[in-house]
């Protein structure tokens, strides 16, 4: 069982996890869900198209102003109150490394802490544990805060992927996070050139064999973008290639700007996969 907070899902579940940024900055959309009208917009229409969690973050991964803590709250805390108030049974996730807002964030409804940093703040744990929600740990290979990656360099991306996941893993079961509620993401383009979330993706099965459920954020990342040489915004078939690929080896929570078409991507493969039932099926049979 995967235990998200408040919400349980069966062991072969499949969720589609809906970006929602509350930034003036975003990379993907530009800001238009800065305004929080807009924002709650953008969280009825994913909830409309299936998405069974919304990752709201207050901070853009890449370079930029410096945010404060106090600065990060205003922009998720009563907003999360705001979700959780009109979708009582949405997972409500945010994306942030840092502990204060972690349990402002959970004390107002969230049902998952998605650190992208990996761990940087050595509190988060704790806060997790504390609040009984759902913890992703990610790899970024040390990388600091809201830096891009420069020549990083890796003997086994894939064996450092592992090692650090396990680790930041085994630290939250020490801080008494639950072990349902542990998701474990490889992080791509955090910490990585191009080569190496190509070489994650397809080795993406050495992840999924370590017993947690595995989180893909692939969603019109930079990767995607080097490889077919397109710009944010023409990235969606790159996307959804890796999101099959990701899908057949067996990644559960697929975080998304487009959650329709992943969401028939995913299905499609867990079926070839012979995971999930076709929705019907009647040929040559009447």
């Amino acid at each position: 069982m995967m235990r998200l907070g408040r919400h349980a899902f069966a062991e072969d579940a499949t969720l589609m996890m809906a970006i929602v940024n509350r930034t003036p900055d975003s990379f993907f959309d530009k800001g238009a869900t800065w305004d929080e009208s807009a924002a709650l917009s953008r969280v009825r229409e994913v909830v409309a198209e299936g998405a069974e969690i919304v990752d709201i973050g207050g901070i853009k991964a890449a370079p930029g102003a410096v945010i404060s803590e106090a600065e990060e709250r205003s922009r998720v805390v009563d907003f999360v109150a705001a979700v959780r108030s009109e979708f009582p049974g949405l997972v409500i996730s945010v994306d942030t490394w840092r502990a204060g807002v972690a349990d402002a964030v959970c004390a107002a409804g969230a049902d998952v802490i998605n650190d992208a940093w990996g761990g940087a703040d050595p509190e988060l744990v704790s806060v997790a544990a504390a609040r009984d929600v759902g913890l992703v740990c990610t790899h970024t290979g040390g990388a600091t805060v809201r830096t891009r990656p420069y020549r990083r360099e890796y003997s086994d991306v894939m064996a450092s992927v592992v090692a650090d996941v396990m680790g930041y893993a085994s630290r939250a079961l020490e801080a008494g996070v639950s072990a349902e509620s542990i998701v474990i993401d490889p992080a791509h383009d955090f910490g990585k050139n191009t080569f190496h979330s190509l070489e994650v993706t397809r080795r993406l099965s050495e992840m999924v064999g370590l017993g947690y459920p595995v989180l893909v954020s692939l969603s019109n990342k930079d990767f995607v973008g080097e490889t077919l040489d397109l710009p944010v915004g023409s990235r969606l078939t790159g996307t959804l290639a890796a999101t099959a690929v990701c899908a057949l080896a067996g990644a559960q929570i697929y975080r998304v700007h487009q959650v329709a078409p992943t969401r028939e991507t995913v299905d499609m493969v867990w079926s070839i996969a012979g995971r999930r039932a076709p929705a019907r099926a009647i040929r040559g049979l009447q």
